[in-house]
């Protein structure tokens, strides 16, 4: 964040480590210095950063639940994660790792076997085995998967076995595959190819993923520089995309923009005395990127939120991309993070975010230009028509697989749009 030293965003490397690492160690208190609780400082950090400043006065200085402090504020979004919780919610933020997995989504279809293989990481046990992506599985280490509750009985072998063999289904063949649960770091950004179109799907904004360097801005840089010289239009899909990282949205977001604002936000923050400070910080694109100039549509939906709409909006009045599907979730404002005294996680409403014109959209959403309802491949591949010509997509669009959507869960609060705060005990200290 673009305000004084204990707010500012996090470097990439602070960024990675997702602020676990203190800019200082606390100093030991003298007797002067009442000894902070974790109430006490989490009281300090939402007096100075939560956004909603009028229902400041609701909270209790003193008091012993902190869970019952954020209680007391309307904003869904603000919360504390007791220590216990803590790790595993970073982990859930920063990372895409899914642990104790053998690297496969599935789908659903009303047939005796009902489960079927969305898709197979490549770096993934059965991505390594060459498990087949739309293979149908019939058992689970001798266990029928079949009826109404497949996906619950494939779950549960899968829940308490570390090795698995699996029987699946495959264009008439049927092959057993072992494999061997394993921490997976799942993909971000999938790239198929649907009517001749090639679809860029966009799942989370994440620091670390199978590209554990750049998270999902690597994966997406990646592949936008291995088709540098590709001019046919393709599809973007964010539907059902729930948010992340503010840094990578804006980045990725920046490799399709060649000037101008990428972004527009506002942070509530507090000087080094404890004044209460309002920036602004508009990103401002960098050109010379492989996504610029390109032909793209963006698909959308009402579960499009939050960093997944700072990214359409972007690339929308940034670069003139159509927007297709229906209008997004309606998420403007976004979230801070920080270390607490007892190593709980606040998580605080601190900022809230523009169009590169400065439209809000917040509880609004952001409102495609070819609308359609429900938001489906096929309604991206008749925008890609209406803005490209019939041309540049096949004649007719195939009815089986066109919309498959990966038995994934998908929350809100999972996503987001995050930034990370730095350890601001040193500035308590001085404010004591």
């Amino acid at each position: 964040m673009h305000t004084c030293s204990w707010l500012k965003a996090s470097t990439a490397s602070v960024l990675i480590a997702f602020f676990l690492t203190a800019c200082s160690d606390f100093f030991e208190p003298v007797d002067s210095t009442p000894t902070p609780t974790e109430y006490t400082y989490n009281y300090w950090l939402l007096q100075r950063l939560y956004l909603y400043e009028d229902e400041l006065p609701l909270l209790d200085e003193q008091g012993d639940s902190v869970t019952e402090l954020y209680k007391k504020l309307s904003d869904p979004y603000t919360r504390y994660i007791p220590p216990a919780k803590s790790a595993s919610t970073i982990s859930s933020m920063n990372t895409s790792i899914v642990a104790g997995d053998v690297g496969m989504e599935y789908s659903e279809f009303a047939m005796e076997h009902p489960l079927v293989i969305y898709r197979v990481y490549d770096k993934s046990p059965a991505g390594r085995a060459g498990v087949p992506r739309y293979g149908n599985i019939l058992t689970a280490n001798g266990v029928d998967i079949a009826g109404n509750r497949a996906r619950a009985i494939y779950d549960s072998v899968l829940a308490y076995s570390k090795d698995i063999t699996i029987k699946v289904a495959y264009q008439g063949d049927t092959t057993d595959y072992k494999l061997t649960k394993e921490d997976v770091y799942a993909p971000t950004v999938f790239i198929d190819t649907l009517s001749g179109v090639e679809i860029i799907t966009i799942t989370g904004f994440k620091l670390n993923t199978v590209d554990q360097k750049e998270g999902t801005f690597g994966e997406l840089k990646t592949y936008l520089e291995s088709t540098r010289n590709t001019d046919k239009p393709r599809l973007i899909d964010l539907r059902n995309n729930p948010g992340g990282h503010v840094v990578h949205c804006t980045a990725m977001a920046d490799l399709f923009i060649e000037k101008g604002s990428v972004s527009i936000r506002t942070s509530r923050g507090a000087a080094g005395d404890g004044t209460p400070t309002y920036t602004t910080q508009t990103i401002i694109a960098k050109s010379g990127d492989a996504g610029e100039k390109k032909n793209f549509v963006v698909l959308v939906n009402k579960n499009s939120a939050s960093c997944a709409e700072i990214f359409a909006a972007a690339i929308s009045e940034g670069a003139d991309i159509k927007v297709a599907g229906d209008t997004t979730y309606g998420k403007g404002i976004g979230q801070s993070t920080w270390k607490t005294m007892n190593g709980g996680l606040a998580i605080i409403t601190n900022l809230e975010f523009l169009t590169p014109k400065g439209n809000s959209y917040h509880k609004k959403g952001i409102v495609p230009d070819y609308v359609c309802e429900p938001a489906t491949l096929p309604c991206g591949l008749e925008a890609i028509q209406k803005y490209y010509g019939k041309s540049a997509t096949k004649t007719a669009f195939p009815d089986y697989f066109t919309d498959i959507t990966a038995l994934r869960p998908q929350n809100i609060f999972d996503g987001g749009a995050i930034l990370e705060g730095e350890d601001a005990r040193n500035t308590w200290e001085k404010e004591l």
